[in-house]
């Protein structure tokens, strides 16, 4: 595979977990984190990829746009890439919500033939 035609795929599969996260397809977005996965959220909380998933299923976390505002810059590596980019998003959660530019970092490793988010991290665009 080309360079060029693996940073698209790493972009495209990038877009398909952010629109899973927004639709609650729960199937979709379990295969795109690995189950090692974590969440370094803009307040600074870790989140393991069963408390980040859990709470995206039950409805505690409701993206409501979850889409990027720049374009996705994607370094690989063998077996490994790193995404960056900014992030538009709207979000409710019990008790409140927001509307919030982010930095969004991701880990992606190629694992059994398939990209999957090791680890993300947001950052609060001020």
């Amino acid at each position: 595979m080309t360079t060029d035609a693996l940073i698209e795929e790493l972009r495209a599969t990038e877009g398909r977990r952010l629109r899973a996260l927004v639709a609650r397809d729960m199937q979709a977005a379990d295969a795109l984190h690995a189950d090692d996965y974590e969440l370094i959220t803009p307040a600074g909380a870790t989140l393991s990829k069963d408390d980040y998933l859990g709470q995206v299923a039950s409805g505690e976390i409701q993206y409501r746009v979850f889409e990027p505002v720049s374009p996705i810059a994607v370094r690989s590596y063998e077996g490994a890439a790193i995404l960056r980019y900014r992030v538009h998003i709207e979000i409710e959660w019990d008790g409140g919500g927001e509307k919030v530019d982010l930095w969004h970092t991701d880990l992606y490793e190629l694992r059994d033939g398939r990209w999957q988010a090791v680890w993300s991290q947001a950052t609060r665009i001020r």
